[in-house]
């Protein structure tokens, strides 16, 4: 998701940074750390943005609800810049996080993703042509090692949020599942009819 239309420019030296809850990212995404962020998100954020981002998630691992972050202090250990305003190399690796949607500004502070989605075709369509090769080569192996297990994930996770269940297989299919694993998924969560599939669904690893 894009947030070009969000503007991030913290007015104190402290930021309270939480993490941003999506509950079909976080179900189906890669951790920060991961080498699909390293190969990926890597081309889209730049090594600023991604380092930056790394070490804002990397805060949720002592304090798991939110912590505040010493803007100036945090800017030095990563060997950046920083100023009060956007001139500092921070305070832009910061909104360039927001501008590709991998945070978002909340009340008094910024909310992280922990988890990174998929990356778009429009990014995709930019990456030079052995990093989309690449990519296809592990789009197919993560659909074949567990593509009913990701839809019946994905189509809980629709019905918790509220979308309604004639729009799952749809979704679904934009999502990258595989025809055949959406119908299934999507017939499997309307059964339940709460949507509840945790008995049957293993979460995918990444």
């Amino acid at each position: 998701m894009h947030h070009a239309a969000q503007q991030f420019a913290p007015t104190d030296d402290t930021l309270m940074v939480v993490p941003w809850l999506d509950p079909v990212v976080d179900s189906v995404g890669h951790d920060v750390r991961s080498q699909y962020a390293e190969y990926f998100w890597l081309n889209i954020l730049g090594p600023t943005a991604l380092w930056a981002l790394r070490r804002l998630v990397l805060g949720f691992d002592r304090y798991p609800l939110g912590y505040e972050l010493d803007l100036p202090e945090t800017a030095s250990a990563l060997g950046l810049s920083y100023s009060a305003n956007t001139a500092g190399t921070f305070v832009r690796a910061l909104q360039r996080c927001v501008l590709f949607g991998v945070s978002q500004p909340v009340a008094d502070g910024l909310a992280v993703r922990r988890r990174l989605p998929p990356v778009a075709a429009r990014h995709l369509a930019r990456m030079p042509s052995g990093l989309q090769d690449l990519h296809q080569t592990w789009h197919v192996r993560e659909v074949s090692l567990d593509d009913l297990s990701r839809g019946r994930t994905l189509a809980a996770a629709m019905l918790a949020a509220g979308d309604a269940y004639e729009v799952v297989e749809r979704q679904l299919l934009a999502l990258g599942v595989s025809p055949a694993a959406a119908v299934e998924a999507a017939a499997d969560v309307n059964g339940n009819g709460n949507g509840n599939v945790n008995e049957r669904t293993t979460v995918p690893g990444r």
